[in-house]
C-alpha cells in the first residue's frame, strides 16, 4: 500500500509504505487501510495544522464508484466492501471517492503528467496485466459500467493463450510485462528472469530477446491501433513496468504502430510521466475533486489543506 498527503495540485506532502497484511485474509486487508488512512489524517492535522479535508481511494479491481463500493478485487479476495462508507465513518465523516487504480493513475498522468494539455489521451500502462484510461478534457471515462478502457481484453491473437477473462488471445496474454517475463523465461531457459532481464538481452542483440520482444511488441500495436480507431486520442501514454525499458520499447513500438495505420490520425506516443506515484496523485485530485469541483490542472505551491487518499494494494493518501 502506497499513502500520501497530497496538496491542492497534487503535490504530494507527505508519503508513506506499508504491507497489505493480505495474507491476514480480506478483513485485515480493509482494517489495514482504515488504520493507514486514520494514522495519515492524525499526521496531517500535526504537521499542518489541520486534517485533511477528502479522501481518495484508488482500488485494483472493479470499482461501483457511484455507490463508492469495491466490486471485486481478485488479488485481495475483495467482493461488494463499501470502502467510502467505511472510510467516511471512521475519518470523521469527510468525503471519500472511489476509483479504480488504472484510471486514477490516467486522471493523474492527464492533468500534471505526460498528457497535460492534451484534450484527448489514452494511458495504457503495461503491468501484471494491461488496462487503460481513456482522457477527456482533464477526466477519465470510466463507461456505463465502470468498465470503461480495457483494453488488455481486446482479442488480439484469435485462438490463442486462455485468458482469465474467458477469452483466448487477449492482448494482456503477450505484451504485458508478466507475460513477456514469462515468454522469455521459457526461451532462455532461465526460470527466474524477467521481462527487465529480456530487454537488456535485446539491448545486446541476443536472437531468442528479439524474438520475443518483436511479438510482444507487435501484438501491442495492434491493440493499439484498435484504440485509437475508435478513440482518435492526441497523445497515447504508456506507463508500467515494460515501458522502463525506455526507447528499447518505445522506437519499435513507434515504428509498429506507424506500419498500421491507414486514414487513422497518429498520435504521439510518449512514456508515463509520473511513475509509481501516479496512483497516490491521481487519488489526491480525486479528493480534491470533491472539495473544489475540479482539481487544478498543474501543482502549486499552495500547501494549506491537504487531501487524504487510499489505494489498495499501493494505498494512495
Amino acid at each position: 500500500m502506497k499513502a500520501a498527503l497530497a496538496g491542492p495540485g497534487g503535490e504530494l506532502l507527505h508519503q508513506a509504505r506499508r504491507a497489505t497484511g493480505r495474507e491476514r485474509g480480506p478483513e485485515a486487508v480493509v482494517a489495514g487501510i482504515l488504520d493507514f488512512a486514520a494514522e495519515l489524517r492524525a499526521y496531517g492535522a500535526d504537521r499542518f495544522g489541520e486534517p485533511a479535508g477528502a479522501a481518495g481511494v484508488a482500488v485494483p479491481g472493479i470499482v461501483d464508484a457511484e455507490r463508492g463500493v469495491a466490486v471485486y478485487a481478485a488479488n485481495l479476495g475483495w467482493r461488494d466492501v463499501p470502502l467510502r462508507r467505511l472510510l467516511g465513518e471512521r475519518l470523521g465523516g469527510i468525503p471519500v471517492a472511489l476509483g479504480h487504480d488504472v484510471r486514477t493513475g490516467g486522471l493523474a498522468e492527464g492533468r500534471i503528467g505526460a498528457g497535460q494539455g492534451a484534450d484527448r489521451f489514452l494511458f495504457v500502462p503495461l503491468g501484471t496485466g494491461i488496462a487503460g484510461a481513456i482522457g477527456i478534457d482533464g477526466r477519465v471515462e470510466a463507461g456505463a459500467h465502470g468498465f470503461a478502457g480495457e483494453i488488455g481484453h481486446v482479442v488480439v491473437r484469435p485462438g490463442g493463450i486462455a485468458c482469465p477473462c474467458g477469452q483466448r488471445g487477449c492482448l494482456e496474454r503477450f505484451a504485458s510485462a508478466s507475460a513477456v517475463s514469462q515468454a522469455w523465461a521459457e526461451a532462455s531457459g532461465d526460470p527466474e528472469a524477467d521481462a527487465a532481464d529480456c530487454a537488456k538481452a535485446v539491448e545486446s542483440g541476443d536472437a531468442r530477446a528479439l524474438a520475443v520482444w518483436r511479438d510482444a511488441v507487435d501484438a501491442l500495436a495492434d491493440g493499439l491501433v484498435t484504440a485509437l480507431t475508435l478513440l482518435d486520442p492526441r497523445v497515447l501514454i504508456i506507463g508500467g513496468g515494460l515501458a522502463e525499458a525506455g526507447e528499447t520499447l518505445f522506437t519499435p513500438l513507434r515504428d509498429a504502430v506507424r506500419r498500421r495505420v491507414t486514414f487513422q490520425k497518429l498520435p504521439e506516443i510518449v512514456p508515463a510521466a509520473l511513475g509509481d506515484t501516479a496512483g497516490c496523485l491521481g487519488a489526491g485530485l480525486m479528493a480534491w475533486d470533491l472539495l473544489d469541483g475540479a482539481a487544478p490542472t498543474a501543482p502549486t505551491s499552495t500547501a494549506s489543506t491537504a487531501a487524504a487518499a487510499a489505494t489498495p494494494p499501493e494505498v494512495t493518501t
